[in-house]
């Protein structure tokens, strides 16, 4: 019986240190081991991730440049002709236009029966035909005809010269109110559907750039405007420029060079855009 005892406490011993697991030492020794695979990994997929994050940013600020650029370049294809106008103060630079919704041709001359609503240039005229298809019009519109510059007291809709307030219309005719005397003829006799003004402001102070809109028109330009709606179309600039030039003697036609600089997180884009702008009044 004592025998059989010895050999039961033996095997119940074993089992014990073989169920006993790892020790300290070992599991040091693993973690050590871990740590140093894992730091070897590291090394190897650093600059891959890098890479990746970097590309990722790039790609968004070069988003953010090329939607600011596009959606500057689509409004200035629907500006009143000679309209835009650019200053800088400071560390902003404002560029401002008129937006237009449409336009038309006047009534210049009488039908074939001798009949129509001719608009006047010789007194103020409330009313006129519009030959073709009506423009699109609503209340707080402007009509505008023959613009020739954004600056002086001629032929100049900031100033108000050629610009009437647009009142109502039926199927064939625009009323204004009050009456207004055009200083000039258009020699395609067209005229243009204004409805407000627009800025685009890029403060390199604070980084943003933003668009102001639906403000009253008012000569000088006002550097920011006041009144109106504005938003934010792009943070982190870190340069920007405007720049209007005409491209022949008569002005007809001109090219708006625009460019815009985005850094973030040690990344940066530049971007570089013209748009052509139509100036035939």
């Amino acid at each position: 019986m004592r025998s059989n005892s010895n050999h039961e406490s033996r095997i119940t011993n074993h089992e014990v240190e073989r169920a006993r697991g790892f020790t300290l030492v070992e599991m040091i020794i693993v973690i050590a081991i871990t740590g140093i695979l894992g730091a070897a990994v590291a090394v190897f997929i650093r600059r891959p991730v890098e890479s990746y994050v970097d590309a990722v940013r790039r790609g968004e600020l070069t988003d953010i440049a090329d939607t600011a650029l596009r959606r500057i370049t689509r409004d200035v294809r629907t500006a009143l002709p000679n309209s835009i106008r650019i200053t800088t103060v400071g560390n902003v630079t404002y560029l401002e236009y008129l937006q237009t919704s449409g336009g038309g041709r006047y009534r210049a001359e009488p039908d074939s029966s001798g009949a129509g609503n001719i608009l006047s240039f010789v007194a103020a005229d409330a009313s006129f035909d519009v030959i073709g298809t009506m423009p699109t019009l609503a209340a707080g519109n402007s009509i505008v005809i023959y613009n020739l510059s954004p600056s002086g007291s001629t032929a100049n809709a900031y100033s108000g010269d050629n610009r009437g307030a647009y009142s109502s219309s039926t199927a064939t005719t625009i009323t204004l109110s009050p009456a207004k005397l055009f200083p000039f003829q258009s020699p395609g006799k067209r005229f243009q559907v204004v409805e407000y003004a627009v800025t685009y402001a890029c403060d390199l102070g604070t980084g943003l750039l933003s668009r102001y809109w639906n403000y009253g028109i008012v000569d000088p330009q006002p550097t920011p405007p006041s009144g109106g709606s504005n938003a934010v179309l792009a943070r982190n600039i870190t340069n920007c420029s405007f720049t209007y030039a005409m491209s022949s003697a008569s002005a007809r036609t001109s090219i708006l060079a625009l460019s815009l600089q985005i850094s973030q997180g040690g990344e940066t884009v530049y971007l570089f855009q013209q748009a052509h702008v139509s100036n035939v009044p």
